[in-house]
């Protein structure tokens, strides 16, 4: 695929007359369009993916999969994003480095990470994914104030099935890729009702990656889909100069977590997803 092809930008605007014969440039309009990337998820067991690629500034939009980006999916650990912004409002937690100590009642079976069973802040909890300290800070929001705060964010099918302090792990809450971009991208631009204060505490445990010029920030998710299926995401955004771009991309397929569970592998798929359509440097550029 030629990158240059896909690399977004503002579109030309349109040239029109004007009254005494000037001539104007029309507002740039902005498009979709879908891209075949299915070479970055080849090999292996077969894998059902999606891509989407905001640009903020523009709107312009680029898909891989789209049917499976319009497709609501379970958000796993991705809704630590807004779960983040929500303990703050409500203050149930009051900081980055807020801690809340480790119950050994709450390990469950399946997986389990041996950095889960220490105290954590919630810039620990974030970064790594830390399942039980936002199950406590969930039911110290409480059932109430977290469907005012889906509602008010419009996040996914707002639904709280499951429990309070499941209902993004196994429970009823869905969103699609489609879905998640656009949440990115309200809650960027202060359009959530929710403090600025907030906003610089989540953004600063979002960072993933710096390079030259430019920033990347984002949140893994997965979850079982059967015994044997996983599904895998990894939602965020990245700015450089004025421009800011959001995205998602989720995998989902018989060998996800061997293939990508680690969140270092999905940033470096996503890494590449964004240096073919020209949002990041190619490698080695400076």
């Amino acid at each position: 695929m030629n990158a240059s092809v896909l690399k977004l930008g503002l579109l030309a605007g349109l040239v029109v007359a004007a009254p005494g014969g000037s001539e104007v440039r029309a507002p740039a309009v902005a498009r979709e369009r879908v891209a075949d990337l299915g070479r970055f998820f080849a090999g292996g067991a077969p894998v059902e993916a999606a891509f989407v690629l905001r640009n903020g500034r523009t709107g312009e939009v680029v898909r891989h999969g789209p049917a499976r980006a319009a497709e609501r999916l379970l958000p796993a650990s991705t809704f630590k994003v807004p779960h983040t912004l929500i303990a703050l409002e409500t203050g149930v937690v009051s900081d980055a480095d807020f801690v809340i100590p480790f119950d050994a009642s709450r390990k469950r079976d399946g997986f389990w990470s041996d950095d889960w069973s220490r105290d954590h802040t919630l810039r620990s909890a974030f970064q790594g994914s830390v399942y039980w300290y936002y199950q406590e800070t969930a039911r110290r929001i409480g059932p109430k104030r977290m469907a005012e705060a889906l509602k008010r964010f419009g996040y996914g099918n707002e639904s709280l099935a499951g429990g309070v302090d499941a209902f993004w792990l196994e429970g009823g809450l869905r969103i699609s890729a489609d879905e998640q971009v656009l949440f990115l991208q309200r809650m960027n631009e202060g359009r959530l009702g929710v403090s600025g204060r907030s906003l610089e505490v989540l953004r600063s445990i979002m960072v993933l990656e710096r390079g030259p010029g430019y920033t990347l920030r984002g949140k893994t998710g997965t979850a079982d889909v059967t015994p044997t299926r996983e599904l895998a995401w990894l939602v965020g955004y990245v700015e450089r100069a004025d421009e800011t771009w959001y995205f998602a991309l989720n995998l989902e397929g018989e060998e996800v977590w061997e293939r990508w569970g680690p969140g270092a592998a999905r940033r470096q798929l996503v890494s590449s997803l964004l240096r073919e359509l020209g949002v990041l440097p190619a490698a080695g550029a400076k």
